[in-house]
C-alpha cells in the first residue's frame, strides 16, 4: 500500500490555497513544479486554484481520478472529519501536515487518537500529523512545504523533526547529495520508524537509510526489524535526548548508570544500526554509504602533501579503530621510483608540498593497487605550488574506476573551493575536516562487519521447573504487595541454575551466632531492610567474621550504625552468609526500559561501580555473542582476563550467568529492577557465586 503513497495515481490537497504564504499553497506549488499530473485542490470556497479545478470536498472528486493520496492542511479540529471523508471516498493514504495534536496538549491528543481510530476503521495509512510531508524523487512527488525539492539519489531519510528535514534538504542541495525518499514522521500517530524501515528495505531505489529520531514507539520490534534490514542496507540514525535529565527515579546501580540513552546505544549496537553523534555526521555517513563500495577490511592508507595532516589523520584512524596498514615491497619500490628522495614512502605517504597532480595520481594508483590496502584517506593542502583543481580532476578519474573507498579532504577554504566544487559535481564528497573523512571511513568498515554478523537465537532456561519456582516467589510477592524481595531472590537465582552463596536470614543475635556456626566461619552479615538500597552507605555490612565474639560485636555495631544513619528504616532481619574470598567482584544488573524492555548491565562490582562507571549494556534477550561483548567491552576487562601473570578469572561462567539472567528477566516482565552485586568470580574453571541479590517487583 505504501508504494501508492509515494507514487499515487492522483493527489488531493485538502486545504489548498491561492494565498501567498499559506502552507496549502506551498504544498500545491511543490506538487505542480515536479511533474505530478493529477493534482486536485480541495477548498470549499474556491472552484479553481492556480489554474487547477478545485472541489469543495474529497467526496465531490469524480471516482475516475482514483485519488490514492490526500495531503491535509486544515485546522486540527477539522482533520478527523476529513479523514473519515477520505475513507468513504476510497483514499488509502493521507499525509496530515496540520499541527495542533498531541504536541499541543490534552485536547490535541484526543483529536490525534480520533484520527487513528478513523484510519483503522477505513484501512487508511497516515503520515503525521504535525509533519512537513513526504518526497519521492523517482515519481517526482513533493508533497511538502519545503523550500527545496530533493535531488535524485539513493538515500531514504525519515525525521521526527520537520525543521531537520529542511536543513538536510538545503545541505543536500548545496553538496549535490541525492535522496530516493524523504519522510517527515511528525507525531507518528500511525506510521512510524518501524513501518518505514520495512518499506525502505524493499525499496529498490534506496541504498542507504538515514533517520533523525527522538524516540521509538516499539523498541523490541525496532530491534527485530533493524537486525534484518541492516543485513542488506546500512541504517544511520542520530538520536536526540542523550542526557539522563527527566528519566524516572531508580534505586539500583543499573538504573542510576543507565540514564535515558544507554538502551538506545545497546539496541542500535545489537541491531547493526550505525549511530551518528550529530546531524552533520548522519549526513556525512549517509553520503559515504551512497557514494562508495564497502571496504573488505579495516586496513587504511593515508596519502598527503603535508606531514602534519598525515600524522593527525593517523591519530584519528587509531581512535576510530582503523589500522594504518603496511605496504608490500612492490608498492614501496614503485613509490620510490615516483616520489622525490625527501618524500615519505611508508604509511602515511607524504608526496611533499610541491607535488604535481601527476605525482598525486601515480602515488594514489600505486597505493590503491596494494592488496594490503582496503581504503584510502586522501589529503590535499593548498601550498603555493599546489594545483588543487587539477588534482581534483585526477581524483575524479581514479575514484570512478575504484572498488576501494577513497575519502577526500581538500583542506582549506578559498584556494580549494574550485576543486571541491568539481568533486561534488561528480558526486564525490569532500569532507571539510580530516576527522569527518576518517569517521566516514570507519562507518564503512563497521558496516562491512555488520553485514556478516550472525544472530543466533537466545538460549532458553534449562527447564520448565526453573520458571515455576520463580513464578511462585514472584506471584507471592505481588499478592503481598512486596516490592523488594529478600531471601527469595537467592532461591529464584538458584532455580535458574545460577550458583548462590550459602545464606540465611536471622532475627536475633543468638540466631546469628547459631547460623554462623552452622554455615562455618568466616561469615558475612548484611542488614535486611526494604528501605535500604545501598547497605555500605549506612554501615549495613560486616565482613570476615571468624568466631562468635566477632559476630556479637559486628551485630551490635551494625544495628547501631543503621539506626543512626536511617532511624526510620524498617529492619526485617540480618542476612548471614559464608565469606567467599579470592575472586574478583563483578556486577550484573537489569533496569526495565520503557521503550526496549529489560536493559542488562555488566561491570566491575562492589562499592565503587557508580564512581568508576565502567559498565556495558545490552537489551535482553541476548545471544551468546552479545554476552561475550558485554564482558569484553568494559575498560577494566584486563583485570578479569588476567594481567601481569595473574590467573584469568572464569569468564565463561560470567557469560553463562548473563545468559541465565537474560532469560529470567525476559520470562518475568514483573521484575522492574534486578541486581547481583557482587558476583564473585573465581579463577578460570572454578565458576562464580552470587553474593548479594536484589529484586524490585511491579506489584501493580
Amino acid at each position: 500500500m505504501l508504494e501508492r503513497m509515494f507514487d499515487p495515481n492522483a493527489v488531493a490537497v485538502i486545504g489548498a490555497s491561492r494565498k501567498e504564504g499559506k502552507v496549502g499553497r506551498a504544498v500545491l506549488e511543490n506538487l505542480m513544479a515536479n511533474g505530478i499530473e493529477n493534482i486536485i485542490p480541495i477548498n470549499p470556497n474556491d472552484s479553481e486554484i492556480l489554474g487547477l479545478r478545485a472541489y469543495q470536498s474529497i467526496l465531490d472528486v469524480p471516482k475516475e481520478y482514483n485519488v490514492e493520496l490526500a495531503v491535509i492542511v486544515i485546522p486540527s479540529k477539522l482533520v478527523p472529519g476529513v479523514i473519515d471523508q477520505c475513507g468513504r471516498a476510497g483514499v488509502a493514504n493521507v499525509v496530515v501536515i496540520s499541527a495542533g495534536f498531541k504536541e499541543a496538549g490534552v485536547e490535541g491528543a484526543r483529536l490525534e487518537r480520533e484520527c487513528v481510530e478513523i484510519c483503522n476503521k477505513h484501512g487508511i495509512r497516515m503520515v503525521g500529523p504535525n509533519c512537513l510531508g513526504i518526497i519521492d524523487t523517482g515519481s517526482g512527488l513533493n508533497a511538502t512545504f519545503a523550500a527545496n525539492m530533493a535531488h535524485k539519489g539513493s538515500i531514504a531519510m525519515m525525521s521526527q523533526s520537520g525543521a531537520i528535514c529542511t536543513v538536510a534538504l538545503d545541505w543536500a542541495d548545496r553538496t549535490n547529495v541525492g535522496f530516493s525518499k524523504f519522510v517527515s514522521l511528525g507525531n507518528k500517530a500511525d506510521l512510524d520508524e518501524n513501518d518505514f524501515l520495512e518499506f525502505f528495505e524493499k525499496d529498490t531505489s534506496t541504498r542507504v537509510i538515514a533517520a533523525y529520531l527522538e524516540g521509538v514507539k516499539d523498541g523490541p520490534d525496532f530491534i527485530r526489524i533493524a537486525r534484518r534490514v541492516t543485513r542488506s542496507k546500512p541504517v544511520v540514525i542520530v538520536k536526540s535526548g542523550r542526557t539522563s535529565v527527566g528519566s524516572r527515579a531508580v534505586s539500583s546501580h543499573t538504573g542510576t548508570l543507565a540514564g535515558s540513552d544507554a538502551a538506545y546505544d545497546a539496541a542500535f549496537m545489537q541491531s547493526g544500526v550505525i549511530r551518528a553523534d550529530s546531524l552533520i555526521e548522519m549526513l556525512d555517513l549517509s553520503r559515504a554509504f551512497s557514494s562508495y563500495s564497502l571496504p573488505k577490511g579495516r586496513n587504511i592508507a593515508i596519502l598527503t602533501n603535508a606531514g602534519g595532516l598525515g600524522i593527525l589523520t593517523a591519530d584519528a584512524c587509531s581512535g576510530a579503530g582503523l589500522n594504518i596498514t603496511s605496504f608490500g615491497e612492490s608498492t614501496i619500490s614503485k613509490l620510490r621510483n615516483i616520489l622525490p628522495p625527501a618524500a615519505n614512502l611508508y604509511n602515511p605517504v607524504d608526496v611533499l608540498g610541491d607535488a604535481s597532480a601527476d605525482v598525486y595520481a601515480h602515488a594514489l594508483n600505486t597505493v590503491l593497487a596494494d592488496e594490503n590496502v582496503d581504503g584510502i584517506i586522501l589529503l590535499v593542502s593548498p601550498q603555493a605550488m599546489t594545483d588543487v583543481t587539477e588534482i581534483a580532476e585526477k581524483i575524479v578519474d581514479i575514484i570512478g574506476g575504484s572498488e576501494k573507498p577513497i575519502m577526500c579532504n581538500l583542506a582549506g577554504g578559498t584556494r580549494i573551493s574550485e576543486g571541491e566544487d568539481l568533486l561534488q559535481k561528480n558526486g564525490i564528497p569532500n569532507y571539510p575536516s580530516l576527522e569527518r573523512a576518517v569517521a566516514s571511513m570507519g562507518a564503512l568498515c563497521t558496516y562491512h562487519s555488520v553485514r556478516n554478523r550472525k544472530y543466533d537465537q537466545p538460549v532458553k532456561s534449562k527447564s520448565i521447573e526453573s520458571r515455576d519456582v520463580a513464578d511462585a516467589f514472584i506471584g507471592k510477592a505481588i499478592s503481598n504487595r512486596e516490592r523488594i524481595l529478600g531471601l527469595e531472590s537467592i532461591d529464584i537465582l538458584s532455580s535458574y541454575g545460577i550458583r548462590v552463596v550459602d545464606s540465611r536470614i536471622v532475627k536475633t543475635l543468638p540466631e546469628a551466632i547459631v547460623v554462623s556456626e552452622e554455615i562455618g566461619y568466616p561469615v558475612v552479615m548484611k542488614i535486611v531492610s526494604p528501605d535500604i538500597s545501598h547497605k555500605t552507605d549506612v554501615g549495613g555490612i560486616r565482613l570476615n567474621l571468624r568466631h562468635a565474639d566477632d559476630v556479637e560485636r559486628a551485630y551490635n555495631s551494625m544495628m547501631s550504625d543503621v539506626h543512626r544513619y536511617m532511624p526510620e528504616a524498617r529492619i526485617t532481619g540480618v542476612q548471614v552468609q559464608k565469606m567467599i574470598s579470592g575472586g574478583k567482584e563483578v556486577i550484573i544488573g537489569m533496569n526495565r526500559d520503557p521503550q526496549f524492555g529489560p536493559l542488562l548491565m555488566f561491570g566491575l562490582g562492589g562499592t565503587y561501580v557508580e564512581f568508576l562507571k565502567d559498565v556495558s549494556f545490552a537489551v535482553a534477550p541476548i545471544i551468546m555473542g552479545e554476552a561475550k561483548h558485554m564482558v569484553s567491552s568494559i575498560k577494566t576487562y584486563p583485570l578479569i582476563a588476567g594481567v601481569r601473570g595473574e590467573t584469568p578469572s572464569d569468564i565463561n561462567s560470567i557469560i553463562d550467568t548473563l545468559m541465565r539472567v537474560s532469560q529470567l528477566v525476559t520470562d518475568f516482565p514483573e521484575i522492574l529492577e534486578f541486581e547481583i552485586n557482587p558476583l564473585m568470580v573465581m579463577e578460570d574453571g572454578k565458576g562464580c557465586v552470587a553474593m548479594d541479590v536484589r529484586f524490585t517487583i511491579d506489584v501493580e
